[in-house]
């Protein structure tokens, strides 16, 4: 992988700081000790190192903070309803976010905002802000350098990515894959945009190549819900999956598969998704496994399901996967469009195979 330690302009950025909860919000109440939320309207005085960055950093807190775990696609929206509003004022953006669900909504995020031509990286910790030994000290402090970082007067990273421990990583190629770890995310299927070390070494290549565009930024914030993951596992049954893929208005499903997008060859399965897919929901099929890509051609088992009508996803994340599938149902297009448009990267989500 090439790096490249960019030399960036040194002018000052404007960034906006979006907190909308999680662990790194979280300090010590100095009277009882439990642990609120922290004021990041503070953070000069909380973070004085922030003054030597070429930055000019505002906060905006969403007025319901929120678990992670408990995050909907009507959160996604009033997150991107607020860089729209404030996307004219600012060089870039910083969202703070709870790590349990954070490659969902940025992955999510990439999606929703089309023609995105400024940095939007996510960060957090694993431990709260105001302990000791904190990890959200260094994500916030990078990230925030990450997001105001450009070269010949545009920005270094401009697109959706997530910042944590030594990595910056495209956002819809990521996943939580600790729950202990302060490297707690991985990008299994592609590399790094930026390594973190004693400096952040840029790889340009890797980084999405924005050209300028007179169209403004523009929102999507029609999800569908409609959609559903199913795992696959040896064992299960016919009533089961029916039972799923019966649910009144699914409109799409994940399927994860196992290895190169292999399932079960029962005659009652591959008739189901046959069914399935005549019905118009669109399957698109993931693999289990943490690295890796479904290659539906290689085995008679994902021949089948390719007869069948289900999509291969390639080397997507689940939640690049499922989120996409929100995204392009809710644009209200035909099922012709909805076929071409998952086929296609829109957002730099997959790597096309030279085996379709």
């Amino acid at each position: 992988m090439e790096q490249i330690v960019r030399k960036t302009d040194n002018v000052r950025s404007s960034i906006l700081l979006i907190y909308t909860g999680g662990t790194i919000g979280m300090k010590n109440d100095e009277r009882t000790g439990a642990l609120v939320p922290f004021d990041f309207s503070g953070i000069y005085e909380e973070f004085p190192a922030l003054r030597r960055l070429p930055v000019d950093i505002s906060v905006h807190t969403m007025p319901k903070l929120i678990d992670s775990s408990n995050v909907r696609p009507s959160d996604w929206a009033a997150i991107a309803e607020v860089i729209r509003d404030n996307y004219s004022r600012y060089d870039g953006f910083v969202v703070l976010h709870g790590t349990d669900t954070m490659s969902y909504t940025a992955s999510a995020l990439s999606f929703m905002l089309e023609n995105l031509a400024k940095p939007v990286i996510f960060t957090g910790s694993q431990i709260p802000i105001g302990v000791l030994r904190t990890d959200g000290r260094e994500n916030l402090i990078t990230a925030i350098e990450v997001a105001g970082a450009r070269v010949d007067g545009r920005p270094l990273v401009p697109e959706v990515a997530l910042l944590f421990h030594s990595r910056l990583c495209r956002g819809n190629r990521t996943r939580k894959s600790s729950a202990e770890e302060l490297d707690a995310f991985s990008s299994p299927n592609y590399p790094p945009l930026a390594e973190v070390g004693v400096k952040i070494a840029y790889n340009t290549a890797a980084i999405a190549h924005v050209e300028p565009v007179d169209e403004p930024l523009r929102i999507a914030t029609m999800m569908s819900e409609g959609v559903a993951i199913i795992k696959l596992f040896p064992g299960i049954g016919e009533y089961t999956l029916r039972a799923i893929l019966s649910v009144e208005g699914l409109r799409g499903v994940v399927l994860e598969t196992y290895g190169a997008g292999n399932a079960p060859t029962a005659d009652w399965f591959l008739r189901l998704m046959r069914e399935t897919v005549d019905r118009g929901v669109l399957v698109l099929n993931v693999t289990q496994c943490d690295n890796g890509s479904v290659e539906m051609q290689l085995y008679e088992t994902g021949q089948r399901l390719r007869s069948a009508g289900v999509l291969s996803a390639f080397d997507m994340t689940t939640e690049a996967a499922i989120t996409k599938l929100m995204y392009v149902l809710g644009q209200n297009l035909s099922h012709e469009e909805n076929l071409e448009l998952l086929k296609k990267p829109l957002r730099g989500e997959f790597t096309l195979s030279g085996l379709v």
